[in-house]
């Protein structure tokens, strides 16, 4: 095992870890206070191309790898859970399907301008009465002509207010069960019948818009769809073994941003005439810590290398996912704990993290869904 990375991969790395310092540092608290999508960082990102860090060349990608993609989503969450949720829905769940599913004209139409970063992309499967059961689908999408049209209301999608492009489950056999689920390609610009209803205020995570949508005899060509019929719901799986690993990169980043601020603070802060580090209770709390980064990332980085090899990620997946979210949570708690009275304030970190890092064991299928799948994977 070698646990070194790349030199390609450093560079990728230390170069959105800049970035990220000087561009989303100083407006972190800010775009969440004023609740506000930060388009521009998006665009300063595609300058930099990694808005399609695991897309291939030939298709306006990066041509990186999953464990390069990791990296850069734990970057980004390092600093701004919010542009880092906005980042992964755009690459893990709209844009990697279509690579992975769609035709040659579908990828040159559809993924080029995602993976260049003309716009951000999203991802429609959950339905408000759906939750952990997301096969349990009422949206339907039915043949006439040479169209299918879309009635039905998506709940929870991320970046659909700002996307150019939305993949949307629908289904297209009643009755079929998961054999009549399909995917479709929609363009929120352009097709009438679309509408986004609501856009949540949340606990944490508010500068990326969290979306309800609405299909009212929403019609789009048949060369929409992606893939065949009733294909849809083993694309989902697929898809989801990649967003589990980019949520578990993206819980990391959390979880180390607010370690960084606990270690930080610990050794500024004086009581009794002395940093409060050198006190046993704050040095154990900054240790475990430290810990649950560390293990958080080795499952993650192990998860994405094992998915880079073309083998089934079904239980890494599953497990870096449950940790590293769990771990986001429990550290920026921690880190909270820290500061005291001030990491109950806005005017610094952990309070940010700490209502970020809950969402990292809901989306993506929560924690009691990670526990089944795992369960599933050793037999039990």
């Amino acid at each position: 095992m070698d646990f070194s990375l790349p030199d390609e991969h450093r560079m990728i790395r230390d170069t959105v870890r800049e970035f990220a310092e000087e561009e989303i540092r100083p407006i972190a608290q800010d775009i969440e206070d004023d609740h506000r999508f930060p388009a521009e960082i998006f665009e300063q990102l595609a300058d930099l191309d990694v808005m399609g860090v695991p897309v291939s060349e030939e298709y306006g990608g990066l041509g990186g790898d999953y464990l390069m993609y990791s990296l850069v989503a734990e970057e980004l969450g390092r600093i701004s859970g919010s542009i880092g949720l906005s980042y992964v829905a755009h690459t893990s769940l709209a844009s990697k399907p279509i690579e992975a599913f769609g035709t040659d004209a579908q990828k040159e139409r559809w993924l080029r301008p995602l993976a260049e970063g003309d716009y951000l992309g999203s991802w429609a499967l959950t339905e408000p009465g759906s939750g952990s059961d997301a096969s349990d689908m009422d949206t339907t999408a039915e043949k006439d002509g040479d169209e299918y049209v879309i009635d039905g209301t998506k709940q929870f999608i991320t970046n659909a207010s700002v996307a150019g492009s939305i993949l949307v489950k629908a289904v297209t056999e009643p009755g079929a069960g998961y054999d009549g689920i399909s995917t479709f390609i929609v363009d929120p610009d352009e097709d009438d019948g679309f509408e986004v209803v609501t856009e949540w205020d949340k606990m944490g995570l508010n500068a990326s818009p969290t979306c309800e949508i609405k299909f009212t005899d929403c019609r789009i060509p048949e060369d929409r769809l992606l893939g065949e019929e009733g294909e849809g719901w083993d694309q989902t799986k697929k898809t989801l073994d990649g967003g589990r690993i980019s949520i578990a990169a993206l819980s990391t980043g959390l979880a180390q941003g607010a370690y960084e601020s606990a270690h930080d603070y610990s050794q500024e802060r004086e009581q009794f005439g002395r940093p409060i580090s050198k006190f046993d209770a704050v040095r154990d709390k900054v240790v475990d810590m430290h810990r649950k980064v560390e293990r958080a990332r080795l499952l993650t980085h192990k998860a994405a290398t094992k998915y880079d090899e073309g083998e089934t990620v079904n239980q890494e997946s599953a497990l870096a996912k449950l940790d590293a979210s769990e771990a986001a949570r429990e550290v920026a708690e921690e880190a909270v704990q820290v500061h005291g009275g001030y990491g109950y304030t806005t005017d610094f970190d952990p309070q940010r993290y700490f209502r970020d890092a809950k969402l990292m064991e809901i989306g993506e299928g929560t924690s009691e869904i990670q526990h089944l799948v795992i369960g599933r994977q050793l037999g039990l």
